[in-house]
């Protein structure tokens, strides 16, 4: 009988763990963007505007997939509008649309505080300097953006600052299992060593006072350099090739990887 009672209770979790997967698959299916959501994209998001028109739809897509697996939640008053919903799950499709499988699987939330805070995810005191953060510990699943910040990173798209796109770049350098600056499951084996070499010299340069046009915050660690160029590749590509065309094709290789 207690064997009985043990397989039965087995069954019964089995059972209960295929029903939530059906009912999330038919949460996903049934979600739909917002009807205004082909204009708020072409009026705030130059990633949009610069694809073709399959593109955009293979974009729209993603955003629709995205926002269906992730909340998007207001904390504190914050009105959460379709602006934000959809630039959001812009900086978190940006960096991987080269990938048509990824799904991020270390996030379900996006918290969105009225302004900055502090390392506690306090919104008052004098030490409210963050503007972005991938939850770790207790919050582990959750990003927290400023609303402004949010905002303010696609409203200048060429000034090579980002902070959405800076902490979903976080979440697909933890995606291996290690905050480390090498995304392991965007970089093939053989440009893992090559990467960590010039991001070694690179960071190194910044410390002595060279490559100014990168921002200094990228040589504080290698995730923080990672976090940084991504914004910078995706904002300035352009300049970047320029000023730095051995960086440039390494993160061309890892973003947009011949097939």
């Amino acid at each position: 009988m207690p064997g009985l009672f043990i397989i039965g209770i087995l069954v019964l979790i089995v059972v209960l763990i295929v029903r939530a997967q059906q009912q999330k698959k038919k949460k996903i299916a049934a979600y739909k963007l917002p009807v205004n959501a082909k204009v708020i994209l072409e009026e705030n998001v130059a990633f949009y505007r610069e694809l073709g028109a399959v593109e955009k739809q293979m974009f729209e897509e993603r955003l629709r997939d995205f926002l269906a697996r992730t909340a998007i939640t207001g904390i504190k008053g914050v009105r959460v509008t379709d602006l934000d919903r959809l630039l959001v799950a812009s900086a978190a499709i940006i960096p991987i649309f080269s990938f048509p499988d990824w799904k991020y699987n270390n996030i379900d939330e996006v918290l969105l505080y009225k302004e900055a805070f502090d390392k506690e995810y306090r919104q008052d005191g004098d030490d409210r300097n963050i503007i972005g953060m991938v939850g770790s510990g207790a919050m582990q699943g959750q990003m927290i953006l400023s609303q402004p910040s949010l905002r303010t990173s696609f409203q200048n798209p060429e000034d090579g600052l980002n902070t959405a796109i800076h902490e979903f770049a976080h979440l697909l350098d933890k995606a291996d299992g290690a905050v480390d600056g090498v995304p392991e499951y965007l970089l093939s084996k053989p440009y893992i060593i090559p990467w960590v070499k010039h991001m070694h010299e690179t960071i190194q340069a910044m410390k002595e006072g060279d490559s100014r046009d990168i921002n200094l915050y990228g040589a504080s660690n290698d995730a923080e350099f990672f976090a940084v160029v991504t914004e910078y590749f995706f904002e300035r590509p352009a300049q970047l090739q320029q000023h730095h065309p051995e960086l440039y094709q390494l993160l061309e290789q890892m973003f947009h990887p011949v097939k």
